[in-house]
């Protein structure tokens, strides 16, 4: 099979592929977008634009680190560009002549009247940009000035200035939301009703990061004072998949989206197009490890084509929107119950634990002499056509037998008791062994049926109510 077609397509931007960097620091100069495209950047959204460059603070960024790994979630207080409008617009216009089949979309943010937005629109579109995205999102600073959020926030001011912006624009229109907000499908919507061409989400959640328990300041700190920050990373992106499902699902908005959030591997950009993203952006993965990221995102989901047969990405943009819907279209009679694989089970005890103290009480402990345990476990690895004991929590170091998790002599055993299993998963969570901890379907007494049809069933006196589960 050839190469896929990853060429993308966003409410008639075209790039060569679906991976923008978003509008941010990575965008906010011809230097930095001209590497970007040599490195094999598909698209840029320049970093946010105004009439008047706006004067920045020392000290910008903040980061969670979680269990060793950097940068887990990131904070930033920086503001838009502090260069000029007559600088940006020129070098816009000499980045779309210098790659003329990227996407250069620019973002936009001024004063919310009529007069302001005519006039940025037409300057910017002179430089031959592809597109421009209003940005209604940025949660920090220029929403004290009642720019970006404040905007986003309102249904009737999204409406109204993205119809003003549409009166004179003659290139696609993107609207970036903010997640700071109950619903975001009614900002869609309001976008929608206003004339945007394409929706964009999500820009940052509220933060503030932390205080350092030594000197007592938050932070970052700007001279020992702090300041609420637009929150990112690879943190947000359950929360950003699950706007961007609620925009793809709702048939009053009907808009292509541009996916962003979180995003910083080839597979989070596939779970964004399945759930409806048209493209992503990526912005703090690019500011983590650099450009060069890309190469990964577009090997990575070439190869996940081939293998899943696709020859172009609407051949699976948006494949999983139907399968996610309202808790109420579960179905009550699907059964799955956890299952323990003793032959990988290291006997740490953490899936116990957790059951015990945080989950449902479904898992026994029992002890075993360490030769018992060890005749067992070499009959189970045999009887799986392993034999090997590789797999095995028996190892032999320097001529000795060492079992995980043995102590005094005995090795503990833990075993599921599926009869009160609910299948929460959470044992299969924590367990540090992969494929140890499956979740097998089992038989449930309870018929088929989703708790709307079980409300119906119940209300004609079809069937009797359903019995709790018994605790401990």
């Amino acid at each position: 099979m050839s190469k896929p077609d990853i060429s993308a397509n966003l409410a008639g931007i075209t790039s060569p592929n679906p991976f923008w960097l978003a509008s941010g620091p990575p965008t906010n100069s011809a230097y930095q977008v001209r590497r970007a495209f040599e490195a094999g950047w598909g698209g840029v959204v320049w970093k946010t634009i105004s009439h008047e460059p706006i004067v920045n603070v020392y000290s910008r960024y903040g980061a969670v680190d979680y269990d060793g790994r950097k940068v887990m979630g990131f904070n930033n207080i920086e503001l838009i560009t502090d260069r000029t409008l007559e600088e940006n617009l020129r070098e816009i216009a000499e980045i779309k002549q210098e790659f003329p089949d990227h996407a250069v979309v620019v973002s936009l943010m001024v004063e919310t009247n009529r007069e302001s937005w005519h006039d940025i629109v037409k300057r910017v579109e002179d430089t031959g940009c592809d597109g421009l995205e209003l940005n209604f999102g940025c949660p920090h600073g220029m929403s004290e000035r009642g720019m970006g959020s404040a905007v986003g926030q309102v249904p009737e001011y999204t409406e109204m200035v993205t119809a003003w912006v549409k009166e004179i624009a003659r290139t696609p229109v993107l609207i970036k939301l903010t997640p700071n907000i109950a619903d975001i499908r009614f900002i869609g919507r309001a976008a929608k009703q206003g004339g945007a061409d394409a929706l964009c989400l999500i820009n940052t959640i509220n933060s503030v990061m932390g205080v350092d328990l030594e000197t007592l300041m938050p932070k970052p700190h700007v001279a020992g004072r702090g300041s609420h920050g637009g929150y990112c990373g690879p943190a947000v992106k359950p929360i950003a998949l699950n706007m961007v499902h609620q925009l793809a699902a709702d048939p009053q908005v009907g808009l292509p989206i541009s996916g962003v959030g979180g995003i910083q591997a080839w597979q989070d950009a596939v779970e964004f197009m399945l759930l409806g993203a048209s493209n992503v952006q990526v912005c703090t993965a690019a500011m983590h490890y650099g450009f060069r990221i890309v190469e990964h995102f577009i090997s990575g989901l070439q190869s996940w084509m081939q293998g899943r047969g696709f020859e172009r990405l609407s051949d699976f943009v948006g494949h999983s929107v139907p399968a996610i819907g309202e808790w109420a279209e579960l179905d009550l009679g699907y059964k799955v119950v956890a299952e323990i694989d003793q032959t990988k089970c290291i006997n740490c005890g953490l899936c116990y634990i957790a059951c015990e103290d945080g989950a449902h009480q479904s898992i026994d402990i029992s002890r075993l002499g360490e030769d018992e345990y060890a005749d067992r476990l070499t009959a189970a690895d045999i009887g799986n056509g392993r034999g090997d004991g590789h797999d095995s929590a028996i190892q032999i170091s320097g001529g000795k037998r060492v079992i995980a998790g043995a102590g005094d002599g005995y090795v503990n055993i833990y075993t599921i008791r599926q009869e009160t299993c609910v299948g929460c998963n959470l044992c299969s969570l924590v367990c540090p062994v992969d494929e140890c901890i499956a979740m097998v379907p089992a038989e449930s007494e309870i018929p088929s049926m989703t708790w709307r049809e079980y409300q119906d069933r119940l209300s004609r006196g079809e069937i009797e109510p359903i019995q709790p589960p018994s605790h401990v």
